[in-house]
């Protein structure tokens, strides 16, 4: 499966293989032992996987449902008339595909899959950068990419990557996509990352968001083992970063008649330090933790929502 698709998570080799995540995650040991595969976090990757970025088929078949309820989550952050940048990814492809029944709302992107998702949005303006086409993933880069966004300024940017840490931000395996996210960034007064948990505590070649720039990581329930998902969301909540949890059972279609996107399987996290980076800009809004409609007890600890 690695070698078929460049990389794989190890949620899906368990149910590929009807067994257990920690059989799997022994297993996978073994074969990194023989030099067949590289681990890392939530998942495994072909030797020198350091380096190498897995093109769009393959990212599109890792962690599906994951992107599916990160999307519906974000997709409630975003309100009518306003005008956002949303860069390349299959999480925000899943996002766009949401945005395309917000009123009023402008998009820019440089992404073409983003693009498709609303070319048929009657009530929505997409604006594309200019830049060269890098096929692997569908996305306009370099410097005509960067050119056209100087002088933008919108609200929210959303950003997806190939890895997520407190240390160093999000990361991607790519110079030249990594050099049109930082345009993006600056064009936007706050920063919401969307990643699922195989990229948390993954650290790869090119910083494109460091830490103290982002402002909300929407992310999806870690596994029950994956301590170091849990231990790298506290760091990033410790460094002021605004955690939102999509729940497996978020609505995922919003299909009509069934509940808004972003309505429900959605936590929220507020813990001490946490602060907005950009005074003035339009504020999140926020869902409840607990299931009875009370705010979460303030000073709870991210490692501490994992399933028990």
């Amino acid at each position: 499966m690695v070698r078929a698709n460049g990389a794989v998570s190890l949620r899906e080799l368990a149910r590929v293989v009807q067994t257990s995540e920690v059989t799997v995650r022994r297993d996978v040991r073994a074969l990194e032992a023989e030099g067949l595969l590289d681990r890392r976090h939530g998942g495994a990757v072909l030797p020198g996987g350091f380096t190498r970025e897995s093109g769009f088929p393959q990212k599109s078949h890792l962690a599906t449902a994951e992107k599916t309820a990160i999307a519906d989550v974000a997709a409630g952050l975003v309100e009518e008339g306003e005008a956002i940048v949303v860069g390349a990814g299959t999480t925000t492809q899943e996002l766009a595909r949401r945005l395309a029944r917000v009123p009023g709302l402008t998009v820019v992107t440089n992404s073409l899959l983003v693009a498709q998702a609303l070319a048929h949005a009657n009530r929505v303006e997409v604006v594309m950068t200019g830049g060269t086409l890098r096929g692997s993933n569908y996305a306009l880069v370099g410097s005509g990419a960067e050119q056209s966004l100087q002088g933008l300024r919108v609200s929210r940017a959303f950003l997806s990557g190939s890895g997520l840490t407190a240390e160093r931000g999000l990361s991607t395996s790519n110079m030249l996509s990594a050099s049109v996210d930082r345009a993006l960034v600056q064009a936007a007064a706050e920063v919401v990352v969307l990643a699922d948990h195989t990229k948390l505590g993954t650290d790869t070649m090119f910083q494109t968001v460091p830490t103290d720039l982002i402002t909300r990581l929407v992310t999806d329930e870690p596994p029950v083992h994956d301590d170091r998902a849990g231990t790298e969301l506290q760091a990033l909540a410790d460094q002021g970063v605004q955690i939102t949890v999509a729940g497996a059972t978020s609505g995922a279609s919003g299909a009509e008649g069934g509940p808004p996107p972003g309505r429900q399987g959605r936590r929220d996290v507020p813990l001490p330090g946490q602060r907005g980076r950009h005074p003035g800009g339009p504020q999140l809004r926020s869902a409840s933790l607990s299931g009875d409609g009370q705010p979460p007890e303030r000073g709870a600890r991210v490692a501490d929502l994992r399933r028990r």
